[in-house]
């Protein structure tokens, strides 16, 4: 995990989502319902707390 946080880091950071998109799509595709919400809501919800997820209907 090391090792590709490495590598991530010495991307561009639109660089490195379009390199992570494929694998996040297969993985999320193998998810529930509930998961995938969770996990979008973690993504959405950061460190301060926003709210803007709970506007994203998915």
């Amino acid at each position: 995990m090391k090792e590709l946080q490495q590598i991530l880091d010495a991307m561009e950071p639109g660089e490195a989502l379009a390199a992570l998109t494929p694998q996040l799509r297969e993985i999320l595709a193998q998810l529930d319902e509930e998961a995938v919400v969770a996990f979008v809501t973690g993504l959405m919800n950061g460190p301060d707390g926003d709210k803007v997820s709970s506007m994203v209907n998915l």
